[in-house]
């Protein structure tokens, strides 16, 4: 069966990331892939100058029309990422529940990119929208643990808080959580990362839930990466799709093809940079296309631990 995707994200013409990080992966995996660029950079904005327009909500809802008066509006998933306007936001929610609306079955993955490191980079008042309007449409919801602790008026300073937070955010509405990064101290050491995963699944037919979370330790890059949250929202929808109830596998398979493109990444940017020189932006960006193979086919490189598995 054909899976088709629509994602709404920001697009760069030289680089990786929004929609340049997204559709190849899922292309690779097998899915048809519509993107609506919701800017048009020269490239991202870490570089010393960036140019490029900015899609307003009038032109989106033009986009979505034009999909709409061809009958071609079916889709199986949606994914959004980066917003910096209100109106974009809120018409993004308009479509969403239209074409949730004309397949109930679809699925919603949110990456409700916002902020890291205690600091907002988007207007604040797109906070009431994500907490009242986005989330509570989202079947998975992918924030790092700032975006969480936003959304939820909780802090996380322990694994206690981080469930808590991932359960609060299931009552707002996803049925997946995952906290892509959090300041948690990882048993393995200062080397890495600590991310953590819940999947609550109702089973309408026989009224069962079942609730697995998960915790994975993902080893630290010392180097600024741009596009690597789209490229885990992305390769999130694709392997959920694959393991639909089986949030280990998911979550395995999604950080450890993370893991070699970011390994790849820096193998390259050291090397083009040279003896005791710091890589560039553009030496930084990506090795996307190198790392198809990986793609396809990930080595299990970090394997995720379950906290807790119940059914009832």
């Amino acid at each position: 069966m054909e899976c088709r995707v629509l994602s709404i994200q920001s697009h760069v013409v030289r680089g990786y990331v929004g929609n340049k990080s997204a559709t190849f992966p899922l292309q690779v995996l097998g899915f048809e892939v519509d993107s609506i660029n919701s800017v048009q950079f020269s490239n991202h904005t870490g570089y010393g100058h960036w140019k490029g327009q900015v899609l307003t909500a009038e032109e989106l809802n033009v986009l979505y029309e034009g999909i709409k008066l061809n009958n071609v509006n079916h889709y199986d998933y949606i994914l959004t990422g980066y917003s910096r306007d209100i109106s974009f936001l809120v018409t993004v929610v308009d479509i969403i529940k239209e074409l949730k609306k004309a397949n109930p079955s679809l699925v919603y993955v949110c990456d409700p990119v916002m902020g890291d490191q205690g600091a907002m980079y988007v207007p604040e008042n797109l906070l009431p929208v994500y907490k009242n309007k986005v989330v509570p449409l989202a079947d998975i919801l992918t924030p790092n643990q700032f975006e969480a602790e936003l959304l939820t008026g909780r802090k996380i300073n322990t694994e206690e808080d981080a469930i808590e937070v991932m359960d609060l955010l299931h009552k707002m509405g996803p049925e997946t959580v995952v906290l892509t990064s959090t300041d948690l101290p990882s048993k393995q050491g200062d080397q890495f990362l600590v991310a953590l995963g819940s999947q609550k699944i109702s089973k309408v037919s026989d009224g069962t839930n079942t609730d697995q979370k998960i915790c994975m330790d993902i080893p630290k890059v010392d180097a600024v990466f741009v596009g690597t949250g789209d490229l885990f929202a992305a390769l999130m929808l694709a392997w959920t799709h694959q393991h639909p109830k089986d949030l280990k596998t998911a979550c395995e398979k999604t950080v450890s093809v993370m893991h070699h493109v970011i390994k790849r990444t820096i193998t390259y940017a050291n090397e083009m940079a040279g003896p005791g020189k710091r890589p560039t932006p553009a030496q930084l960006e990506l090795r996307m296309v190198q790392s198809k193979a990986d793609i396809e086919n990930p080595a299990i490189v970090v394997e995720a631990k379950v906290l807790q598995k119940s059914s009832q």
